[in-house]
């Protein structure tokens, strides 16, 4: 029998974080092998036990044990200096590299693959992956924008923010659209369902059966949308739309509409309604800044919880499906709540103004 060596010394809290390293799928198998000879010490086994259960030399025990008790669990880490295997790839090669894929593009195509910059650098595709998850890059993404040019921007700005975080008393604040030529489309085959070890599917061609446009007020407290589908999306389908708002809420209530700038809200059918219906304030967007207008998130929800995988026969059928969803969803309703603030939306495009103007 081996004598059994002190005992190591090792407080819950470390104990607990060498137990977590030695059962962490990403963690390193030498730094798993170091945790253990400390664990066995701590439980008091001999070193040559640790050693031989391990499948380690004596040495290598005492090493691990003086390094935990000088400094502790980073010492399990922590390379000692010109230990460890060193790069292979220099750091002049991974800044070309780098430098390659935020500022050139290959003969052939818009964006770099690791494939193509692998061969273009003379490296492996695993190399150029690992560099582009150590610096944040992934060339086959992109994201879209679009700077508003209102000159009015901030004015309306500020007047919309004010709406959701500062509603007026004695008054509804609804964000008011149209999503319109929303298209009832029938599969030219049934789908396959969902099932254990597969996706659900249907096919990728479609019969169209015509259209329909959905118009939506989202009362932005409570979270329930009031919706019509009309079949078309004119000034006499707006004006129709406000007459029902009118009609669902008390007449002592002043409504707050947010609208975009398209012009059905300004024609002049619509004004001279307005005028004898002082009740209805509207609040328009900027120009080319949608975003603002909450119901264009709820716009979102729709499509891909309803509309977008739904099978539909006719416009009939379409209609039937739009209002199931709003009945159910407004049993119920999830408001979206907006926490931005004109400052910080100010400042975010500020910065991307001037990244715009550095690049151009």
């Amino acid at each position: 029998m081996w004598k059994p060596a002190e005992k190591l010394v090792i407080d819950v809290e470390d104990r607990h974080l060498l137990e977590t390293w030695t059962r962490a799928h990403n963690a390193p198998q030498s730094v798993v092998m170091r945790c253990r000879v400390v664990l066995l010490a701590a439980d008091g086994q001999a070193n040559n036990a640790i050693a031989n259960s391990l499948g380690i030399s004596r040495p290598t025990v005492l090493l691990w044990r003086q390094r935990f008790a000088a400094g502790g669990p980073q010492a399990l880490v922590d390379e000692a200096p010109g230990r460890g295997r060193r790069p292979s790839i220099t750091a002049a090669k991974v800044k070309r590299i780098v430098t390659a894929t935020t500022q050139t593009t290959p003969p052939a195509a818009t964006q770099w693959s690791c494939r193509t910059l692998a061969r273009a650098q003379g490296v492996s595709p695993a190399t150029v992956q690992r560099i582009w998850d150590a610096h944040g890059l992934q060339p086959h993404r992109t994201r879209t924008f679009k700077l508003s040019r209102d000159k009015r921007f901030v004015e309306k700005l500020t007047d919309v923010v004010g709406l959701y975080l500062h509603p007026p008393d004695k008054a509804i604040v609804l964000c008011v659209d149209e999503k319109s030529q929303i298209q009832a489309l029938d599969r030219t085959q049934p789908g396959l369902p969902l099932k254990k070890g597969r996706c659900g599917t249907m096919t990728h061609d479609y019969k169209r059966h015509g259209t329909t446009t959905l118009f939506a007020a989202l009362h932005v407290l409570e979270g329930t949308v009031i919706g019509q589908c009309l079949p078309h999306h004119t000034n006499h389908e707006f004006l129709r739309f406000l007459r029902r708002l009118d009609r669902e809420f008390p007449r002592d209530l002043t409504l707050h509409l947010i609208l975009d700038n398209y012009g059905t809200h300004t024609h002049p059918n619509v004004t001279a309604w307005l005028a004898t219906h002082p009740r209805f304030v509207l609040h328009f967007t900027p120009t080319s800044a949608s975003w603002l207008n909450l119901v264009e998130r709820w716009f979102r929800e729709i499509t891909t919880k309803r509309i977008r995988r739904g099978v539909f026969h006719s416009v009939d059928d379409l209609v039937h499906a739009i209002n199931t969803y709003l009945r159910e969803t407004n049993t119920h309703p999830k408001p979206f709540v907006w926490t931005a603030s004109v400052k910080t939306i100010l400042a975010k495009i500020a910065r991307c103004k001037a990244t715009f103007e550095t690049l151009h």
